[in-house]
């Protein structure tokens, strides 16, 4: 894979790009902290030198030499060359089982200072499904009648826009919120795994990035090489009408978790307000009716009351606290596919197949931290930390695979 970085005429003999790779995953297996204690860990270790077919009075590459190597030599597509090649071979020996894939994302702290940071304007990028999305409202709203949307480019430029925070040490990194009150500076590992723990998958973003917009990346890929998926198991942060819409269109189902209603306390839930879709139009728990009103940008359509028989209800202190009395329901154009999702969920398979979540995605996640390292990182840039994150995963796939063969 790195032979034509080589060249046997030219300059001093270098060091065997080999033995520099195999250097790498010592330290990704036994989750040693840097390169320059792998180094001194493998002049003390004879099993280290056996296995890099090192005389115990032969030098070890200084680990410059290594750090230099995977920072400007290797090309990034040798460590998916390197964690491809082990899934496959994990494939031929039919130690794989894909057909029940587990998605989910797991924080990396970055080697930057949270204080030394700058603010900077974020550019919108657009969604994969926008243009779909787009389509459909438009269609929606010629059915009811309604005009097309006007676009965005025609409008008044609004002034300011939204801000995000930068880190000045690793500006590739994002300030990811921990809680109420952890904040920190990390990146994002989104990885698929399958039923026996090897992983399939992943991708490597900014900690501020959410974990479902990077989903269509994840999914492909796996999908593309294992065609045998039937189910896809992710936790409550991937339920939305997109991804459930993407997996279903596939003839696969999506195993996903409850998710409370985001309602005040004492108000009535999202699910007391039916829609008819023979009338199109959603009822009430007092049993009256919210006309059609719109079909919004985000894909909404829109439902209102009648204000005059809202004022006289007796149950508006826990419908609304619209001063004009009027309630607004929103139901999405492709809420059938999260209604379809809530039933499988129901269903023994998808008890079964998200009770499996603790055992295989939550777990390489905990070996991965605990016992290689993957807690925190001392490289700085996207491309360095995701190929760093691609030899861990392939170290732990190697690991699993040599105990299983």
């Amino acid at each position: 894979m790195v032979e034509h970085l080589y060249s046997e005429d030219n300059g001093r003999p270098a060091a065997d790009p080999v033995v520099l790779v195999k250097m790498a995953f010592i330290q990704h297996i036994y989750g040693i902290k840097s390169l320059r204690q792998t180094v001194k860990e493998i002049d003390m270790n004879i099993a280290y030198r056996w296995f890099l077919h090192y005389d115990i009075d032969t030098p070890i590459p200084h680990f410059a030499t290594v750090s230099y190597a995977f920072a400007t030599r290797f090309p990034n597509e040798l460590f998916e060359k390197i964690f491809a090649w082990i899934l496959e071979s994990a494939v031929e020996r039919r130690l794989v089982n894909a057909q029940t894939v587990f998605i989910d994302a797991t924080h990396i702290k970055a080697s930057a200072n949270k204080k030394k940071n700058r603010k900077v304007l974020a550019e919108k990028t657009a969604r994969v499904y926008d243009e779909q999305l787009r389509t459909e409202i438009e269609a929606d709203r010629e059915a009811h009648g309604k005009k097309p949307l006007k676009d965005k480019d025609d409008e008044p430029p609004k002034s300011g826009g939204q801000t995000v925070t930068e880190s000045t040490t690793d500006p590739d990194c994002g300030l990811f919120h921990k809680g109420e009150h952890k904040v920190e500076f990390a990146y994002t590992a989104h990885v698929a795994c399958d039923e026996h723990n090897f992983i399939l998958g992943c991708e490597v973003t900014p900690g501020n990035i959410h974990d479902s917009k990077v989903f269509d990346t994840v999914y492909d890929d796996v999908t593309e090489k294992f065609e045998e998926v039937k189910t896809v198991a992710v936790d409550a942060g991937y339920k939305t009408p997109w991804i459930c819409k993407k997996v279903q269109d596939d003839g696969k189902n999506i195993s996903t978790a409850y998710k409370r209603p985001m309602t005040k306390r004492g108000f009535f839930r999202s699910y007391s307000f039916v829609y008819d879709e023979y009338y199109d139009c959603v009822i009430c728990p007092n049993n009256q009716v919210l006309k059609y009103s719109t079909t919004n940008r985000d894909g909404y359509r829109e439902f209102k009351s009648n204000p005059k028989i809202c004022a006289g209800c007796p149950q508006l202190s826990k419908c609304t606290e619209s001063r004009s009395c009027q309630k607004l329901v929103q139901k999405h154009i492709w809420e059938e596919y999260i209604d379809r999702a809530e039933d499988f969920r129901h269903s023994p398979a998808g008890k079964i197949s998200y009770g499996l979540r603790s055992q295989t995605i939550e777990r390489v996640f905990a070996d991965a931290k605990e016992k290689h390292g993957m807690r925190y990182t001392m490289l700085r840039g996207l491309d360095r930390v995701r190929n760093w994150v691609r030899l861990k995963f392939a170290a732990m796939n190697l690991k699993k695979l040599a105990m299983w063969a």
